[in-house]
């Protein structure tokens, strides 16, 4: 191999890859090699990636080419690129497309023109049921129940399916977005988000798929296109009632569709009209452990012609099962993330669908469609109290003490005098702390117990600039439109979650109104040497794999800086 020390890539033979942070062309490259391979550490000089199946299988599916992967490594690589790497890309990039599920007049078949593959395949105890009707070399005629089920187990397998069969139209709806209508208020898609429903729904190739953007892109937006696109019944699958409200909000803001086409099914009102948006909770709900999910006929209730997964990382188990059944019906996920904390990326990808876009969220911001972020942690010791009850405490315990360490009191106090004219979003995990730092700051605290009309009593105030200082807890994780949000400081979080990371530093990311610096911040508070800064170090890793600079620093020497000015004053 040749060696070049100014190239910043260290290529591996087990796929990881090693990118240098300080390379001149460090941005470029981190976009480029996070197309088709993961993030999976990001210390300040060195940042590790992996190249697994999936992450390859999704590129192709979003229309990567093979040797444009490749090119990204040879270009860049220190060492040369290991031939066994080169090797295992092709071939794992390769088998995407190789197995194709097609309609053959009322029948469904599952075809290769790779003849060897097609026997391999009915070899598999498992998949014996499923593929026992073969037609000729090259196709097996498998039964249309069986759609779902038979993606899930191949990929487990190491074939991901392309699924090229027909969907029902579904019950006919003509959905006019407004900007198409002569008078209405305009109301114009933004090219990337034009670019995304294109992807979705390829004339050549329309089938179902996952959109990945930002928090603060209008996700909501581009899903309210491609169900005009598509023009039939909807059903969308949502995370809480507050955004369901939000989709019925923008659906009749957006289109010709009134108040009686737009139905909520959630746990006060179960209305199925032609759309349709029910929350995940209520498909979910049971009275006891082995009752039926009871709700989950809503996926039957009327002719679905597009089912919308909003925050699809988060789709429930049950709701897989459910969606396995479905597959004849078009499918579109919406997330900011593909990361699910349990693992089952594979099942997005085999029932919900391939990744077909991506826009990272570096892209956005310099275009000016997101606010400019500074992300910083802030370690702080633990207070003399919290030390004591740390020191004789069991792990789980351990971290939720340094969650609600109390020396972020001093901390918060500090952020919130720096940014005395901004608006300011404080977000927790605990209840008791929060309410310990509504009682200390003076400001309101919104929870899930909280009736929903208080919630955007509250949430309105914000937004008018009424109140300066709001403290959430998880419920506005998801769907809270607080654009003018300029600070947020995450006092506690849910372990190591970087999806939870990803939605919380949404809450900031929408361009700020015109006159006012679109730029934002993004504290974390940290307990020093303690769990929380353990799991802090996989948080971390979904907003360096978005380029952001995630600065770190420690309370103490802020703190004692303030005393020496103070005192100087």
């Amino acid at each position: 191999m040749t060696w070049d020390p100014i190239r910043p890539l260290i290529v591996q033979s087990d796929l990881t890859v090693l990118l240098e942070t300080h390379h001149p062309d460090f941005e470029a490259i981190r976009g480029e090699l996070s197309r088709f391979a993961d993030l999976v550490k990001s210390p300040e000089h060195l940042h590790t990636y992996r190249i697994t199946p999936l992450s390859l299988w999704n590129a192709a599916a979003a229309g990567m080419p093979i040797d444009q992967m490749t090119a990204c490594l040879q270009q860049y690589a220190k060492f040369g690129v290991p031939s066994s790497v080169l090797s295992s890309i092709r071939k794992y990039a390769n088998r995407y497309g190789v197995l194709r599920m097609e309609d053959v007049g009322n029948e469904l078949y599952l075809v290769s023109d790779d003849t060897v593959v097609l026997k391999e395949i009915c070899a598999y105890d498992s998949l014996k049921k499923y593929v026992s009707d073969t037609r000729g070399e090259r196709a097996i005629a498998i039964s249309h129940v069986a759609r779902g089920v038979l993606k899930q187990e191949l990929i487990k397998l190491g074939f991901p399916v392309e699924d090229l069969a027909a969907y029902r139209k579904g019950e006919q709806l003509p959905i006019q977005l407004l900007d198409e209508e002569e008078g209405q208020a305009p109301f114009q898609l933004r090219d990337y988000q034009r670019h995304a429903v294109d992807a979705f729904h390829r004339i050549d190739a329309e089938g179902s798929g996952v959109l990945v953007l930002p928090c603060g892109a209008g996700k909501t937006i581009v899903g309210i296109a491609a169900m005009a696109r598509c023009g039939c019944a909807t059903l969308i699958l949502t995370s809480n009632v507050t955004s369901v409200k939000q989709w019925k909000r923008e659906i009749l803001s957006k289109t010709g569709l009134s108040e009686d086409q737009v139905g909520e099914y959630s746990g006060t009102s179960k209305e199925v009209k032609p759309i349709t948006i029910a929350t995940y909770q209520i498909l979910t709900h049971r009275g006891k452990k082995e009752d039926e999910f009871s709700h989950m006929r809503l996926f039957s209730e009327r002719d679905w012609g597009l089912i919308i997964y909003d925050e699809v990382h988060l789709l429930p188990a049950p709701v897989f099962r459910a969606t396995a059944e479905i597959q004849a019906t078009r499918r579109l996920g919406l997330t900011a993330t593909l990361i699910r904390e349990d693992g089952r990326e594979e099942d997005v990808f085999s029932l919900v669908g391939p990744k077909k876009y991506d826009m990272a969220w570096k892209q956005l911001e310099s275009m000016g469609w997101l606010a400019k972020v500074s992300c910083q942690e802030v370690r702080v010791p633990l207070s003399g109290m919290d030390r004591d009850r740390y020191s004789v405490s069991g792990a789980r315990q351990q971290f939720r003490i340094a969650g609600e360490n109390l020396a972020k009191l001093d901390v918060i106090d500090h952020l919130l005098i720096q940014h005395a004219n901004e608006q300011t979003l404080i977000i927790g995990q605990y209840i008791d702390q929060l309410e310990l730092i509504a009682a200390h700051t003076g400001a309101p605290m919104i929870s899930g117990g909280m009736p929903y009309e208080r919630r955007e009593e509250l949430y309105q105030q914000f937004k008018k600039g009424q109140l300066p200082l709001l403290i959430v807890s998880k419920v506005a994780n998801f769907a809270v439109d607080l654009p003018d949000a300029a600070v947020a400081i995450q006092v506690s979080g849910s372990y190591g979650s970087r999806q939870e990371e990803a939605q919380r530093l949404g809450r900031i990311l929408r361009p700020k109104r015109i006159g006012t610096a679109n730029t934002a911040v993004f504290y974390s508070l940290i307990s020093e040497d303690t769990k929380e800064q353990d799991f802090a170090l996989k948080r971390q890793l979904f907003l360096v794999e978005q380029g952001y600079e995630y600065g770190i620093s420690s309370w103490e020497p802020v703190r004692k800086k303030r005393e020496e000015v103070h005192h100087e004053v």
